[in-house]
């Protein structure tokens, strides 16, 4: 009996012992885990002619207006209105009127009046793609014969498209021409960007021309590619710019709409004399769009 007895003891601690480490091998055991998958590699996609490319190799047109039709197409362009100097105390008053612009003979037509509109003594047009096209990478033309005189400014520009969102200067200005009318050999191109408060600064440069850009027709140029502007007249370079001109703050890069206008008046070059003539003229016979594929 007592010899059983023992056996008995020793097999209930052999099978103990085997159901606690049966145990603990349960309770140290991690639990099996699904292997990892490792998220897809989406290949990087450059934008749209984000490399810089030579001025001819911009041969796909993408958009346009030729002026061809009889009116404005307002499907392309809007107009911004009203007086209040613009921020450089210009002397005109902006109108949707057809004797501030009209589309005839294959051009558009901006014209300056001496007209008092309210408490301005000018009336002109500014006409722009603001929410309707908005361009980014590639290189527009627009063809224009500008206006001459003591305190006629023609320009043909952009703005950022974010404008509403990031006020000027944070949303970025492209003056693609500029012209005081006083100086008519001299064609300016300017860029204005943020510091880092938010506060304008410029680069620009003056170009000195041969002939009085007023006489005939000129081809002003802007090619834009990821970090670099490029500015021509006729096809001929004579401006370039990128992020190393800027304080940090580059806008450059995103969208931005077109805007012709003619202004009167104001910081720029003065106000008109009893030199200068009215009605005044800016003429486009088009603006165009092109991109290489």
């Amino acid at each position: 009996m007592q010899i059983q007895s023992i056996n008995v003891f020793r097999s209930y601690q052999l099978g103990a012992s085997l159901l606690l480490a049966l145990g603990l091998t349960a309770c140290t055991e991690k639990p099996s885990t699904p292997p990892v998958t490792p998220p897809p590699v989406v290949p990087v996609v450059p934008v749209v002619n984000e490399g810089a490319k030579d001025y001819a190799d911009y041969n796909t047109l993408v958009w346009s207006d030729e002026f061809d039709g009889s009116s404005l197409d307002q499907s392309k362009w809007g107009y911004d209105l009203g007086g209040g100097g613009w921020g450089n105390n210009e002397k005109q008053n902006y109108t949707n009127s057809g004797d501030n612009s009209f589309v005839s003979g294959g051009n558009l037509t901006i014209q300056a009046r001496r007209q008092q509109l309210g408490s301005n003594a000018y009336t002109s047009a500014r006409l722009l793609t603001k929410g309707k096209k908005t361009f980014v990478f590639g290189r527009i033309d627009t063809r224009a014969k500008v206006p001459k005189g003591k305190g006629v400014w023609p320009a043909i520009w952009m703005l950022g498209a974010d404008i509403d969102q990031n006020n000027w200067p944070k949303c970025g200005e492209i003056d693609i021409m500029e012209l005081r009318g006083s100086r008519p050999k001299e064609l300016l191109a300017t860029m204005h960007f943020p510091d880092a408060n938010g506060n304008r600064l410029l680069k620009g440069t003056t170009n000195t021309l041969p002939v009085d850009l007023s006489e005939d027709f000129h081809i002003y140029s802007v090619v834009r590619s990821k970090d670099q502007i490029r500015m021509y007249i006729d096809g001929v370079q004579y401006f370039t710019f990128g992020p190393g001109d800027t304080a940090g703050n580059y806008p450059f890069n995103n969208p931005f709409f077109m805007i012709l206008n003619v202004a009167v008046g104001g910081d720029f070059d003065g106000d008109p004399d009893a030199s200068t003539v009215f009605p005044q003229q800016m003429q486009v016979d088009y603006v165009r769009h092109y991109q290489y594929k």
